[in-house]
C-alpha cells in the first residue's frame, strides 16, 4: 500500500474506491471534523443525488422486559422474580398494533429479552396472529440474540428457527444485539448474549433465505476506534457476501439506572465522526440512518450533512432509552417533515424496506 495519507484517502473515496481498516483509522486520527463530514456528505451524495431523506412511521413494542443476559448498558431489562417484570398478552398485542395500524404506521419492530420462559411457539403465535389480523403491517422483529437463544433452548439450528418464524409471517430482522461486533467489548458489555460469529450467523442465515435485515452499532461506551472499524468491516463483508442489509443505523450508549454509568458519554462530535466514517466505509450500503432519539433533533439534522439520509422512525412507542435518564421527545409526522425540509432536503416517507411511499414537496 501507498504512503497513508488524507489526501490520498479522499482521493480513493471520492474515485468509488474501498478504503480498508488502516486507512479508515488514519483518515479518523489525521483529517479534521469538516473534511471527515465533507467525504461522508459526497458519499451520500453519490448515493442520494436527489437530496431526499426518509423516516418511517412504526410502533416498538417491548413484548416482555424480562431478560437473563445481564448486559451492563442496559436500564430496561428485569429479573423474573421483580415486581414490574412482564410479558404481554396477545390482546395487548393486538390492541397496540391496531393503533400502528390506525396511526398510519407500516412496520412493527417487536424485540423482547431473552426470557427463558418463552418457548419458540410462543413467538410463532404471536407473529402468525398479527399477521392473521393486520396482513398489512410489515413485521419487522427479533434480535440475533433472541434468535440465537431460541436455537439453544429448543435445540434447533439457527436455519429451523428462522425458518419456522419466516413462515409464522415475520418478514425482516432488525439488527438489535450487536452492540460492537469485536469479543473484546462484548464480554465487557454483554457476557450473556450471542457471540460476534452468532449475531453474523443469524443475518447471513437470514438474507440466505431471502430476508433483508438491518445491521446496527450500539458505541460510545468501552469500545476504541479500533473496534469501531472491526465492526464497519464485520458489517461491510457480510453485506459483500449477501447484500441483504438494508441499511446500517448506528446510535449512541445513554447512561441512567444502568452499570456503565461511570462511563463519560459520547458527545456530539464523536457520534457525528463516527457517522461520517461509517458512510465513507460501508460503501456498499445504499443507506445509513442519523439518531434523532439519541442524539436530540438537532444533531440528528446535523447528521444529515454528515453522511445520512435517513432520520429513523416517527414511533407511536419506545421504551428502551426512556429506561435510562436521557428524555426522548419522538416527534408527529408534520414535525419530521418540517425539520427535514428546514435541514436543506425533500423528506419521504418510507416502509421497513426503504420503499419510498410519499415524498412530502
Amino acid at each position: 500500500m501507498k504512503t497513508l495519507s488524507v489526501e490520498r484517502i479522499k482521493e480513493k473515496v471520492i474515485n468509488g474506491e474501498r478504503i480498508y481498516p488502516e486507512e479508515a483509522l488514519y483518515l479518523w486520527e489525521n483529517a479534521d471534523f469538516v473534511t471527515l463530514g465533507n467525504l461522508a456528505n459526497f458519499v451520500r451524495k453519490k448515493f442520494h443525488p436527489d437530496d431526499i431523506v426518509t423516516f418511517v412511521v412504526d410502533r416498538n413494542v417491548n413484548y416482555t422486559n424480562v431478560c437473563i443476559a445481564g448486559c451492563k448498558f442496559c436500564a430496561f431489562y428485569r429479573r423474573k422474580s421483580d415486581e414490574d417484570a412482564y410479558v404481554l398478552d396477545m390482546d395487548t398485542i393486538l390492541q397496540k398494533v391496531k393503533e400502528l395500524v390506525e396511526w398510519g404506521g407500516t412496520t412493527l419492530l417487536m424485540q423482547g429479552g431473552i426470557n427463558p420462559d418463552l418457548p419458540l411457539e410462543f413467538y410463532e403465535d404471536m407473529i402468525s396472529q398479527i399477521k392473521k389480523h393486520f396482513p398489512q403491517v410489515q413485521i419487522h422483529c427479533f434480535s440475533a440474540p433472541e434468535i440465537v437463544y431460541l436455537s439453544k433452548k429448543e435445540k434447533l439450528p439457527i436455519e429451523e428457527v428462522i425458518r419456522r418464524l419466516k413462515k409464522a409471517g415475520l418478514m425482516s430482522i432488525p439488527g438489535g444485539g450487536a452492540e460492537i461486533l469485536s469479543q473484546e467489548v462484548r464480554d465487557k458489555i454483554s457476557p450473556g448474549k450471542c457471540t460476534v460469529e452468532e449475531w453474523e450467523e443469524v443475518h447471513r442465515t437470514a438474507h440466505r433465505l431471502g430476508m433483508t435485515t438491518t445491521a446496527t452499532m450500539m458505541f460510545g461506551h468501552v469500545e476504541s476506534i479500533e473496534h469501531i472499524i472491526e465492526h464497519l468491516e464485520r458489517v461491510r463483508k457480510i453485506q459483500d457476501e449477501t447484500g441483504g442489509f438494508t441499511a446500517f443505523i448506528p446510535w449512541t450508549f445513554k447512561k441512567g439506572n444502568t452499570e456503565l454509568d461511570f462511563v463519560e458519554e459520547a458527545t456530539p462530535t464523536y457520534y457525528l465522526k463516527v457517522l461520517a466514517l461509517s458512510r465513507i466505509y460501508l460503501d456498499n450500503f445504499k443507506n445509513i440512518q442519523s439518531s434523532h432519539v439519541t442524539q436530540t433533533m438537532q444533531i440528528g439534522l446535523i447528521g444529515l450533512h454528515f453522511g445520512a439520509n435517513d432520520l429513523g422512525s416517527v414511533m407511536i412507542e419506545e421504551n428502551v432509552i426512556s429506561s435510562t435518564n436521557f428524555k426522548v421527545r419522538i416527534p408527529k409526522v408534520e414535525e419530521m417533515v418540517r425539520a427535514i425540509k428546514s435541514a436543506g432536503f425533500i423528506p419521504a416517507q418510507r416502509d421497513t424496506y426503504y420503499n419510498i411511499i410519499k415524498v412530502f414537496q
